[in-house]
């Protein structure tokens, strides 16, 4: 018996119908397109529109349509995570409410929470259930409504942030494919450049708070684009050296969604030409747990067994990481 690995078996995406351009924000701040695309790189981002739908909607549409293209019964499913960092409530968790939403009744699901890398921190964790020989079939979750805590006033953040969600189906393999190596880090000190300030055991919601517009996303966008700069570039370099990985071996980058000249500067640190990075941001913006399981929904079909692939992140926290990962099934075929 070979060495058990968790292998993505499949793979499903979900963004709402609702279409934010730029030229729709123009009339809400002041911002134009050509400011906008240059500094951020977006065009055009997805809003979960209607009352009483939050991420649970968003992420029980990826799994269903996960579940039916993989021909998996959700009473099979032995684990579902939710990476969010915009929960339907503060608790129960929305991975409980989407088990729920899809009837995954023999499974156990929680959130983990890890902002923009919370994708990465939670399909890590997965893959220990499936290595151990614990669970057979867990799916990790990427779902945020990120509209839920943009200020559409404050014209450095509503710019970047969209809707949607991603799920992938993990399995063990014992063919070497899957995930073969994971760095994450983090540095709490980081958490005054980007947080929301209000709304937990701190500073619980009130007046004030609300008046003071502290339910929102503040960010010091320089510091953070900064720090994520070096620390995707580095971590990514980092996996690469220590699996002994050139460019010429890498198929595909798979970066968080955050910036485009965040992507750039990971890729030209990499080696990577413009033609092995997944990117969407053009489309969808940053939907951070979301962004890394959107891409490699749109690329699913360009994907072959065996090809090697990257994931990087980064995220409030601060957070980082790295993942490689063995693609483990030809999805053109």
């Amino acid at each position: 018996m070979g060495k058990i690995t968790a292998a993505i078996t499949g793979i499903h995406g979900y963004v709402p119908d609702y279409i934010l351009t730029n030229k729709e924000l123009e009339t809400m701040v002041d911002t134009n397109d050509e400011w906008i695309t240059s500094r951020t790189g977006v065009k055009e981002r997805r809003i979960l529109k209607g009352e009483e739908r939050g991420s649970s909607d968003m992420g029980a549409e990826a799994v269903k349509g996960l579940l039916k293209k993989t021909n998996t019964a959700a009473e099979e499913i032995d684990l579902i995570i939710c990476a969010t960092a915009t929960p339907d409530m503060l608790f129960p968790s929305t991975a409980c409410i989407i088990a729920d939403k899809v009837g995954a009744t023999n499974c156990f699901a929680y959130d983990l929470m890890a902002a923009c890398s919370g994708f990465l921190y939670s399909l890590a964790t997965a893959s220990k259930f499936i290595e151990t020989g614990a669970y057979k079939k867990v799916i990790v979750v990427g779902a945020d409504k990120m509209s839920s805590i943009v200020d559409y006033t404050e014209r450095s953040t509503c710019i970047i942030f969209g809707d949607g969600s991603g799920a992938v189906l993990l399995e063990p393999s014992e063919d070497g494919l899957g995930i073969q190596d994971s760095i994450l880090k983090s540095d709490g000190s980081g958490r005054n450049c980007l947080h929301l300030k209000a709304g937990g055991s701190v500073k619980p919601a009130s007046h004030e708070t609300i008046d003071a517009k502290e339910h929102f996303i503040f960010q010091d966008g320089q510091t953070v684009f900064k720090a994520a700069v070096k620390s995707m570039a580095d971590v990514s370099e980092e996996i690469m050296n220590r699996n002994n990985l050139t460019a010429d071996d890498v198929a595909w980058l798979v970066p968080h969604q955050a910036n485009k000249r965040i992507i750039d500067a990971t890729a030209r640190r990499m080696g990577v030409g413009e033609d092995k990075v997944m990117l969407n941001i053009q489309r969808y913006g940053n939907t951070t747990n979301a962004t890394i399981p959107l891409c490699l929904w749109e690329w699913e079909n360009q994907l072959n067994k065996g090809d090697n692939i990257i994931l990087a992140a980064f995220g409030g926290g601060f957070t980082w990481g790295s993942i490689y990962l063995k693609w483990a099934y030809d999805s053109n075929k």
